[in-house]
């Protein structure tokens, strides 16, 4: 028969005392790990929550370096707005005084061109009155020496007024005598003020073709009539054809023929303007003494 190791052992005095001993170990730890659970409790009574650890050096540091980093950015960027403003400042009193600078010199670029043109007006009021008095004055050495270089027509040509005038002594048609009109940058003589008038009849003139525009019928009007008639020729001369009659003068009246039929001519042109420095030297170098 078998025998039982534990019925051995209880009999055994030495298990009873190892037993005892290994129970009052595991008493103790218990009451260890109750008296630990208990402190735990009071002091999260007392406290509410755990406190957490302390932080350790590396995140004093950290935070420290982060806050004088911070410090630093908010220098700078007081640095930049202080710098920004007085730029800001410095241009703008720039862009003030160029823009002042820029409306003085409008303004004294119009008073100058009103100046000019102040200046101008003078001037050619002061040309426009010293060219009158050449005119006149020319005029009246004219009338003393017809060919007077100052004359501002050319030589054999009569001048009057504005206009120069040359009577042709041959015998033409009305068409030839329009032609040698032409020929010398001049028309046949147009009767439209009293004053050419007056000049016209002062030369008591007789068988002149005029510069009347040719009709098919034979009118006869009074010479002063003419001032007002449109029958002042403005065509051309080619267009003449068949049977046409032709106006001239034959002191007072105007008379009309046939316009191939010959009489003398009378031409008239624009005369120049008269140059003031012939009125002012009277002699020829090669003439002085």
């Amino acid at each position: 028969m078998t025998r039982n190791p534990w019925k051995q052992d209880q009999r055994n005095p030495a298990f009873f005392s190892s037993l005892s001993m290994s129970e009052e170990v595991t008493y103790a730890d218990l009451k260890f790990q109750d008296s630990s659970e208990m402190e735990n409790i009071q002091e999260f009574d007392q406290v509410g929550v755990k406190a957490p650890p302390a932080p350790s050096h590396v995140w004093r540091r950290i935070a420290l370096a982060l806050i004088l980093l911070c410090l630093l950015l908010l220098i700078g960027l007081g640095v930049l707005g202080s710098i920004f403003y007085l730029t800001s400042k410095i241009e703008m009193e720039k862009l003030e005084k160029l823009q002042n600078f820029k409306d003085k010199l409008q303004n004294n670029v119009s008073l100058q061109l009103i100046y000019n043109m102040d200046s101008l007006e003078k001037i050619r009021n002061l040309s426009s009155t010293l060219q009158e008095m050449a005119t006149k004055l020319c005029y009246e050495l004219c009338r003393k020496e017809p060919e007077h270089k100052c004359k501002p027509c050319p030589e054999k040509w009569e001048w009057y007024e504005d206009s120069c005038y040359r009577e042709f002594k041959e015998y033409e048609t009305w068409q030839k005598s329009d032609s040698t009109c032409s020929a010398h940058n001049a028309s046949l003589v147009k009767i439209k003020n009293k004053s050419v008038l007056e000049f016209i009849k002062s030369k008591k003139l007789k068988y002149y073709w005029l510069g009347l525009s040719p009709k098919d019928y034979k009118p006869e009007i009074d010479l002063d009539e003419t001032i007002i008639s449109s029958d002042w020729f403005t065509r051309n001369t080619s267009d003449l054809h068949g049977v046409m009659y032709c106006g001239y003068i034959h002191n007072p009246y105007v008379y009309y023929d046939l316009c191939s039929r010959k009489n003398y001519a009378i031409c008239e042109k624009l005369a120049n303007p008269v140059k003031i420095e012939s009125i002012l030297m009277n002699e020829e170098p090669g003439e002085r003494m």
